[in-house]
């Protein structure tokens, strides 16, 4: 699941990275993010052998909870390990993206309103490198809903792919491969 907010005024800001992250994803498996009871985008596609499905929260990234949490039973997802949330992260350069399991919200609320909804941060996470804002963490919401530079959507695009990557490195090879490989 890409976390993000709804609306072209948001579309392609350095807070909705997660949900470019699943478009790429749905664009290479041929898939088509469609609107669903569960106030999210959805679609399923196949990777290899295994079954993929892709999500985009229609709630504003605040209560991003209120949408995973019906998706998580929709698509019976038992183990939340299983459950990857592809975020935004000012914790980490620019460019960067990192695997983990579990851990702290790092302040992000799309995060804590999961945890919250799930009763569990057990879920795994492909986290997208945004950096910090000039001026301090302070003026981080006008830094992730800001529209980067040509120069830091060029970074943030590779970064991007890189998650979709990531995502099907956790697919196929498993969390521990994809730590490896992205981690490094």
């Amino acid at each position: 699941m890409g976390l993000g907010n709804p609306g072209a005024e948001y579309a392609h800001t350095r807070h909705n990275a997660g949900a470019d992250a699943v478009e790429v994803l749905a664009a290479r498996h041929g898939g088509r993010l469609k609107r669903s009871k569960e106030h999210a985008l959805v679609d399923e596609v196949r990777s290899n052998t295994q079954r993929l499905a892709l999500a985009f929260p229609q709630t504003y990234m605040n209560d991003s909870g209120r949408a995973v949490a019906p998706l998580v039973r929709r698509f019976g997802i038992d183990d939340l390990a299983r459950l990857v949330i592809v975020h935004d992260e000012l914790d980490l350069p620019l460019g960067s993206v990192r695997v983990k399991s579990g851990g702290g919200l790092a302040g992000h609320n799309g995060l804590r309103s999961i945890n919250a909804h799930l009763h569990s941060d057990g879920f795994t996470r492909v986290r997208i490198g945004i950096g910090k804002p000039p001026g301090g963490k302070e003026r981080g919401a006008d830094h992730v809903l800001r529209t980067p530079s040509k120069k830091e959507r060029t970074e943030l695009d590779v970064s991007i792919e890189m998650a979709a990557d990531a995502v099907e490195c956790i697919l196929a090879e498993g969390l521990g491969a994809a730590q490896n490989r992205f981690n490094g």
